[in-house]
């Protein structure tokens, strides 16, 4: 069962730890979100899903009685003591748990470390030894959502995902063109999955509570997801940092040729559109062009 908030901050007292900050550690302590968790990603017994910042392993433990194996990655070493101290020696061939930054090891080492657990960190990303089909459960330190996510979504990239966010940052990555929210992680993320329904859920699920409201995010990888490359990335994120600029200012000088132009003429758009206002199908098409002209 999950910790409550009372047994939560025995737990912390215990280990001595108070919950820092700037990593974002607000544990869950609602056993519901626990289980809804686990039901929006379909986890079953032999899935191979990656948990971002266990903390006191409410979560992991769930995942790994449902017959998980479980790949985690947690960078405060007070947590990642308790939980190789804890949680290894009883699930020994299905929980493999790392120790560093989520945004370095977006996949938690997943593919690169046999069992059992390690205890420090792997210098690899997963890379294409990645398994095909894994899930993504886990309760985001909300500082790091969106770079770790971006990085996710690099590839490989999971079969659905299932992420606690600020609700905000929910919006701010299912946002639509033409709207202030949108913005390139929307573009990335919508070109790669599809967004099924989720769950708003309240400050009092958490320990300590949040200053905002948290939103389960559901993703499930689209039948044919689209990837963008490194350079790409960084030319919509430059785009979007001068989202008040159109969009014939911005590539002008930083792309060659006119096959970009053309595109915004066949879609019916103009030089004087805000990047904001460009649909995600033409980000798409955009980054599809010959390298000499895109």
């Amino acid at each position: 069962m999950p910790l409550t908030p009372t047994s939560t901050r025995e737990q912390l007292a215990r280990l001595g730890h108070s919950p820092k900050r700037f990593l974002g550690q607000n544990f869950l302590v609602d056993g519901n979100i626990v289980h809804k968790s686990l039901e929006l990603a379909g986890v079953s017994a032999g899935d191979v899903v990656i948990e971002i910042g266990p903390g006191l392993g409410t979560l992991t433990t769930a995942l790994l009685e449902a017959g998980a194996e479980v790949w985690a990655v947690e960078k405060d070493r007070t947590l990642h003591a308790h939980l190789t101290e804890t949680l290894a020696p009883r699930f020994p061939q299905t929980f493999h748990l790392l120790e560093g930054d989520a945004v370095d090891q977006p996949l938690a080492g997943l593919g690169t470390r046999p069992p059992p657990v390690s205890s420090s960190p792997s210098a690899a990303t997963g890379g294409d030894r990645a398994p095909a089909d894994f899930k993504i459960v886990a309760n985001l330190p909300y500082a790091i959502a969106t770079p770790w996510l971006d990085a996710v979504l690099s590839g490989p990239l999971p079969q659905r995902m299932v992420l606690m966010l600020q609700l905000e940052a929910a919006q701010r990555y299912t946002a639509q063109p033409g709207t202030k929210s949108f913005g390139a992680i929307s573009i990335f993320l919508q070109s790669a999955y599809d967004v099924a329904p989720g769950h708003t859920v309240g400050a009092g699920c958490f320990y300590p509570r949040p200053d905002v409201e948290s939103h389960l995010l559901h993703l499930v990888r689209k039948p044919r997801p689209f990837v963008f490359a490194a350079g790409f990335k960084a030319l919509v994120r430059s785009c979007f940092q001068q989202r008040r600029k159109q969009i014939g200012s911005l590539l002008r000088h930083r792309v060659a040729g006119d096959s970009w132009r053309e595109l915004l003429r066949a879609d019916g758009l103009s030089e004087q559109t805000r990047p904001e206002a460009l649909p995600t199908d033409w980000w798409r098409r955009f980054a599809l062009l010959p390298p000499n002209s895109a």
